[in-house]
């Protein structure tokens, strides 16, 4: 019987990455988990950081995602609810080559598969199997994280994520916009697909009952909803995939490790979207989890717990900062209230003239 150092638990995009980064380690790793289906049925684009890259970068993962399934953010337009409440970040300004990376969530998670197939300390099992450590990513409705007997509690924001794929009659320039409006949140992401230069990665956050109609309505009268909540920033939109909703919550694991087993990506977390930072999260999740175990004593073994106190406290304040941040701005956009309008509106235009913050601003975001 083989014997396995690790077993991860969830074959997405941050599990598969923790059992390749283990494996490089040299332990020895077994895959748990249903793959998702191949196929164009996945209108997700995920919105990676400098730090993000550079651990796919390390796995020799990211050079593997079809040019065309990668496509740079250079700049980036916030605007407001009232005229004049913008905000502005440039790469330029930041001296780096890219403000972030709009990644096809299917090639990437395509990539991440093949890389496993060949890694030589990476065995996909069907079940359960003994190991000295369980990583749990499964998601936020993690299984084995309920068996276990961990809370998570979650508080529902009544609102749901609309993703599709937009093809724009203006070339994007690598250009992002979000429109922060009470109470949605409007983000248009350059991506090369479907059409390189002109295509966009829709993700628009609304209320339930919001949601339910724009769902609903026939391409065209859904695509005139954009136009009008986009203001024709982006040219001409036309809608060139299905659309994909899911309901949008914040989450916190009230704990991340026990005996033999820790918890990394949405089954520890989970943000509001209006900052693209759920799987930087979850990548930064698996980037600490390895440099704690790489730098773990020798007689240590891999469940030790003050081992996994380690990783627990390097994860703990970045997540909480990144909860409270996406948690506040939501509610501070969301909310009706004049002076709250004014409040928001006043603060980004100040914040937009403010050079030394908003490189500060950005850099978080980067995860520098």
């Amino acid at each position: 019987m083989i014997q396995f150092d690790i077993l991860v638990r969830g074959a997405g995009a941050v599990g598969l990455t923790a059992a390749l980064a283990l494996s490089r380690q040299g332990w020895r790793v077994a895959l748990l988990g249903e793959a998702a289906a191949p196929g164009g049925d996945d209108v997700r684009a995920y919105a990676l950081n400098r730090s993000s890259v550079a651990l796919l970068q390390g796995l020799k993962v990211w050079e593997a995602i079809p040019a065309d399934a990668r496509t740079p953010v250079f700049d980036m337009h916030v605007q407001g609810d009232a005229a004049g409440a913008v905000l502005d970040f440039s790469a330029w300004t930041q001296s780096v080559g890219e403000l972030a990376w709009i990644v096809d969530a299917a090639e990437l998670e395509t990539a991440l598969r093949a890389a496993a197939r060949f890694a030589p300390h990476v065995t996909t099992v069907g079940h359960e199997v003994p190991a000295g450590l369980q990583v749990l990513a499964e998601g936020k409705d993690s299984a084995t994280r309920a068996r276990l007997g961990v809370n998570m509690p979650r508080r529902a924001y009544g609102q749901r994520g609309i993703a599709a794929r937009l093809v724009a009659s203006q070339p994007h320039a690598g250009l992002a916009r979000q429109w922060f409006r009470s109470p949605d949140v409007l983000a248009l992401l350059p991506l090369d697909r479907p059409r390189a230069g002109h295509g966009l990665g829709l993700v628009w956050s609304v209320a339930d009952a919001r949601a339910d109609e724009l769902m609903a309505l026939p391409e065209s009268d859904f695509v005139a909803e954009l136009m009008q909540a986009s203001q024709g920033a982006a040219g001409t939109l036309e809608l060139a995939s299905p659309r994909a909703q899911w309901p949008l919550s914040l989450a916190q694991a009230e704990a991340v490790h026990g005996p033999g087993w820790v918890l990394v990506g949405d089954a520890a977390h989970v943000v509001h979207p209006l900052a693209g930072q759920g799987l930087n999260l979850g990548l930064a999740d698996v980037a600490a989890l390895a440099e704690v175990l790489a730098e773990r004593e020798p007689w240590r073994p891999l469940a030790d717990a003050r081992l996994l106190q380690r990783y627990a406290r390097r994860r703990i304040g970045p997540t909480l900062a990144m909860a409270g941040l996406t948690d506040g701005l939501l509610h501070l956009f969301a909310s009706p209230a004049p002076l709250a309008r004014e409040l928001r509106n006043r603060g980004m235009s100040l914040v937009n003239h403010l050079t030394p913050l908003k490189r500060l601003l950005a850099a978080r975001a980067l995860g520098s």
